[in-house]
């Protein structure tokens, strides 16, 4: 239910999106019916294939949508699939449409997320103190020995998610190049999904990595390359100094934070996606074009 209402939102705020970009009546809602069965598949393939001894015994439990198990980053992967294709068939750059969509996209994820307070999953690390036994910091979940306080992870990311709309609304207007506007979901996502991740106890797991650790590093890493990449092509010799130095701290630390991938408690956890944050920020405006280049 969640789910559909966080979606029915999204939708309501790209068809306002898809006026304000003078694209064809109807963009929002043909898109959407690429986008959304496509984005479902996606986010139950990908936790499937993280979590396949949870189904292996039972494969018809692959269907039981409304017992949980959909991975927002696979439904993000089969959505961009279904904007890609839906691209192609309008001829509509896709830049155009990811830009279109993730505001939208970042409230329905704020909306999403209290799914997993009534499946009671997504939850952090125990929280043994009572002075930090409450909502919104933890939340309680029943367990086969008694109710236990656990960090409220999915809040937390419910509340980044929000932040992330807020940011995105109050900035689009001024993002000068197509695609913008999606990088900038990446990286804010990217970096705030690392964290909240480090402290989950139900994390997909690859051997001894965290999945979506993993994931959320290599787009703010994307991110950052690809903001670089422009710096040089354009010549910025200042904005290119200063990737280089912000890299070296990066390879300074815990090697792009692969030592660290799996653990929360640490504060260097903070230091791969805050790097790469700042760094592109910084990269962002030194390559913004001047009005007259627009």
């Amino acid at each position: 239910v969640l789910i559909v209402l966080g979606i029915c939102a999204a939708l309501l705020l790209v068809s306002r999106e898809e006026k304000r970009l003078r694209l064809p009546k109807d963009t929002a809602i043909d898109m959407a019916l690429w986008a959304i069965p496509l984005g479902i598949a996606g986010a139950r393939l990908y936790y499937v294939v993280f979590a396949w001894d949870t189904f292996a015994a039972n494969p018809v439990s692959i269907l039981y949508l409304w017992q949980g198990g959909l991975a927002i980053y696979g439904g993000i992967i089969g959505g961009l699939l279904g904007v890609f294709l839906f691209s192609r068939r309008r001829h509509i750059r896709l830049s155009t449409l990811t830009d279109m969509i993730v505001p939208g996209l970042a409230l329905a994820q704020a909306i999403g997320r209290w799914g997993n307070y009534f499946n009671m999953e997504a939850y952090g690390l125990e929280v043994t103190d009572p002075a930090w036994q409450f909502f919104p910091f933890a939340v309680l979940i029943p367990g086969r020995g008694g109710s236990v306080w656990h960090m409220a992870t999915f809040f937390y990311e419910s509340v980044w998610d929000l932040a992330i709309f807020l940011i995105l609304m109050l900035t689009r207007r001024r993002m000068r190049r197509s695609g913008d506007v999606f990088l900038w979901y990446v990286s804010l996502y990217g970096a705030g999904r690392y964290v909240i991740e480090g402290f989950r106890e139900d994390s997909l797991m690859l051997g001894s990595l965290r999945v979506s650790q993993l994931l959320s590093l290599c787009l703010c890493l994307a991110a950052f390359v690809i903001l670089a990449l422009r710096a040089i092509r354009l010549n910025r010799g200042r904005a290119v100094l200063a990737a280089a130095i912000l890299v070296l701290i990066l390879a300074l630390g815990p090697v792009g934070g692969m030592l660290l991938l799996g653990t929360g408690g640490s504060a260097l956890a903070l230091l791969p996606p805050l790097c790469l944050l700042i760094a592109s920020f910084y990269l962002y405006h030194q390559t913004q074009p001047a009005a007259t280049e627009v």
